[in-house]
């Protein structure tokens, strides 16, 4: 259901100012389109676009919707960090948190996925002699492996290390890199990933 033009008023306001550029950064950072975001939120596509151009100051209850679509609460979408003091929990039983999930390979992300981060956390699993091999990512990116239960071997570019329980390992993710489980047994980590 979308929220009528009621549900708005002209305004030039610090407020919506702030609003109408935090939407908009938000949107395209998440790659959306104005018919995406409006799909999301239940917030009509000229109503959205009045907000980013500063020209409405949308009700309470619009701002909430858009904030849920985006995964905020009201004071993180204005970001505010004192309206915005909360937990956010993932739990281990949460298959919308796998991200990927089969014999030889399990990725469990730990980071709550709505969050506007430079680390993404991951719980690693591989099965005997598996391996997850990536391409490089954007310029900039390393990994920090940290090994839990298991041995494990690393190759960086041109680089290798062999990884044993209780050993970690930093390393540059924006050349192909590989993590090889070469024990008979499951090898268990967590995987740090940050960007520049």
């Amino acid at each position: 259901m979308h929220e009528s033009e009621s549900g708005a008023h002209a305004s030039g306001d610090l407020g919506s100012q702030v609003l109408s550029s935090r939407v908009t950064e938000l949107r395209k950072k998440r790659q959306m389109t104005l018919e995406q975001l409006a799909a999301a939120s239940g917030v009509s596509r000229s109503m959205l676009s009045q907000i980013e151009r500063g020209r409405a100051n949308p009700t309470l209850a619009v701002t909430l919707r858009i904030a849920q679509a985006f995964g905020l609460n009201i004071g993180e979408l204005v970001d505010q960090p004192w309206a915005a003091s909360r937990i956010d929990v993932v739990r281990s039983d949460d298959a919308s948190q796998l991200f990927r999930d089969d014999q030889e390979c399990r990725i469990r992300t730990l980071s709550p996925l709505h969050l506007e981060k430079r680390m993404e956390c991951y719980e690693l699993w591989l099965a005997p002699h598996a391996r997850l091999h990536s391409a490089a990512h954007f310029e900039g990116t390393r990994e920090l492996l940290s090994i839990t239960q298991g041995q494990a071997r690393v190759a960086s570019g041109s680089h290798r290390c062999e990884l044993g329980q209780g050993d970690s390992a930093h390393y540059h993710a924006d050349v192909e890199h590989t993590i090889e489980n070469v024990g008979d047994t499951p090898l268990l980590a967590f995987l740090v990933v940050t960007y520049e």
